[in-house]
């Protein structure tokens, strides 16, 4: 196969793939820069010009480029088994082992996974979940999810619904119900003069169980936010607000979901940053790292 000059797929590109969160007009005028192949921490261009891949794919190449094992694992499992449905009381081998693992992984809290295919469709299935825990639970009236102000939790309905970026909601974003917000424990930008990071850790924790009150606590039924705020600006919160964040949904029975989807496998330190901070999650979304991107897979973990 003979590939095509990098002008012809430039054109091919702005003339035929739309891509997510681009403005079309300037990639048009621009033309698009391809990509043609990456080693270790490192891609290159079509013109050969070796580029720091600093933002890690999407935040998912945790292990690196090429990985020769990877492909090899692949190339047999596909050979062997390319896909099966798990319905009908079947499985397979390696989901029902990626299970078992990641639970080995995850800790004694947790021993199921529900995989899915990213993270957008793990947080829709989050909401699933909890909505019908609170209905076996002799609780329906349990419906809202508070969420955070630039918190990303995807690009399904459900996802930006979840998240806190305004620009998703100003296109539809804010479609599902039973949704709402909090500010971020953004301590450069909300923290007032003089106030230790301690002291407005504990503020920006306190705006959760002012939110809670405000709606009834026997109406919301969890909490989601990142362990770490990725695409809001790598917000690290101040030691003192997880664990006031736990005291609080722990006072008010509330679910405590954790969206790993950037911070697991590897990137704070331990296998998932929920174990780092010291928060008890009820569920936990995963993605992204968990194949370092060299295929997608997401899924739940409850």
């Amino acid at each position: 196969m003979v590939n095509k000059p990098t002008n012809q797929i430039a054109a091919l590109d702005s003339a035929h793939y739309l891509h997510p969160f681009t403005d079309h007009q300037a990639l048009a005028q621009q033309g698009a820069r391809v990509i043609e192949r990456a080693s270790g921490i490192y891609v290159y261009d079509s013109h050969g010009t070796e580029l720091l891949d600093a933002m890690s794919g999407l935040w998912c190449v945790n292990i690196g480029y090429d990985r020769a094992e990877l492909a090899e694992v692949a190339s047999r499992q596909i050979r062997q088994l390319s896909y099966y449905n798990s319905f009908f009381q079947t499985t397979n081998r390696p989901a029902t082992e990626l299970a078992a693992r990641l639970v080995e992984l995850a800790g004694k809290s947790f021993s199921h996974v529900f995989f899915t295919s990213s993270g957008s469709e793990a947080n829709d299935t989050n909401l699933r979940l909890v909505w019908r825990y609170w209905d076996l639970m002799g609780q329906p009236e349990r419906r809202i999810v508070i969420s955070r102000t630039n918190a990303y939790h995807g690009s399904t309905l459900a996802g930006s619904s979840l998240g806190g970026m305004a620009p998703m909601h100003k296109q539809g974003g804010d479609a599902v119900a039973h949704i709402a917000h909090i500010e971020q424990p953004y301590f450069i930008k909300h923290a007032n003069q003089g106030e230790s990071e301690e002291d407005f850790g504990l503020r920006a924790a306190g705006w959760l169980e002012e939110k809670i009150l405000e709606l009834g606590p026997e109406q919301v039924a969890a909490f989601i936010a990142e362990p770490i705020q990725g695409a809001g600006g790598v917000i690290i919160p101040p030691a003192s607000y997880w664990p006031e964040v736990q005291r609080i949904v722990d006072k008010y029975g509330i679910l405590l979901i954790a969206d790993e989807v950037i911070c697991a496998f590897g990137r704070t330190g331990s296998w998932f940053a929920f174990q780092r901070l010291g928060i008890r999650p009820h569920l936990v979304t995963f993605a992204k790292g968990v194949t370092s991107g060299y295929v997608p897979l997401g899924g739940v973990l409850l």
